[in-house]
């Protein structure tokens, strides 16, 4: 670390995230207002986010580094006392809360997008998140550059064939629970809950732009691209 010090030192503005995704998401929370510039080395599992540590090639790598900038959602929910908002740089998960499944419409701005679902819940993912959770279940991956997100249905019921949508970044999504007292739905924004939600907002917010440093070699480009490829090829 003191070699590495010494020869960034100009650069005062660089943070090093030393863990897995997890921590990486919760560190770009917590600097939400601060323009740094954020480089992840993998300590932890699969460490999508993150780049591989190499003790010989670290200064190297670093001077070559390509930054990215990514946005986050932004989830609100109106309660009885005050309109509350979460970040969120993978994705919103709209869950049910108990044995039944949940029924919700989704609307984008004013039209539609599904009137009504019934379903284990959806997800909302960035372009960043399409390779996380939303990949887990089926939702398709974007490009960093697609300017999208993928509105991806959880065990849909009814009707059992949806598949979702893509849409522009500059959405309004609303989720509305159609049957609060009996089918009650959770609403997460990466790993933060809030639970017995009935309408939940949902946009990208433009205003946040974290800055994420990759090796050349393993960009988040590069990375979203190989999964594009692994599930064509499957």
């Amino acid at each position: 670390m003191k070699k590495i010090k010494a020869n960034l030192v100009k650069r005062s503005n660089l943070v090093f995230v030393i863990g897995g995704d997890g921590f990486m998401l919760q560190t770009l929370k917590k600097n939400k207002n601060k323009s740094n510039l954020f480089y992840g080395i993998n300590s932890g599992n699969y460490g999508f986010l993150m780049n591989k540590f190499s003790g010989k090639n670290i200064i190297k790598n670093l001077s070559r580094a390509k930054m990215i900038k990514i946005s986050p959602l932004e989830m609100k929910i109106n309660s009885k006392k005050k309109a509350r908002k979460y970040l969120a740089i993978n994705e919103v998960s709209i869950l049910r809360q108990s044995r039944q499944a949940s029924s919700i419409s989704i609307k984008n701005g004013s039209r539609f997008v599904i009137k009504k679902l019934i379903s284990d819940g959806v997800l909302i993912s960035t372009p960043a998140g399409s390779t996380a959770y939303n990949m887990s279940v089926y939702g398709p991956i974007l490009s960093l550059n697609s300017k999208k997100i993928s509105i991806a249905p959880i065990s849909a019921f009814r009707p059992r064939r949806w598949k979702g949508k893509v849409v522009s970044d500059k959405s309004k999504i609303i989720i509305k629970n159609l049957n609060s007292k009996k089918r009650p739905i959770s609403a997460v924004a990466d790993n933060i809950e809030v639970r017995n939600a009935k309408i939940i907002n949902i946009k990208v917010n433009h205003k946040i732009k974290f800055n994420l440093l990759y090796d050349s070699n393993r960009s988040l480009q590069k990375k979203i691209k190989l999964e594009q490829l692994k599930r064509e090829t499957n």
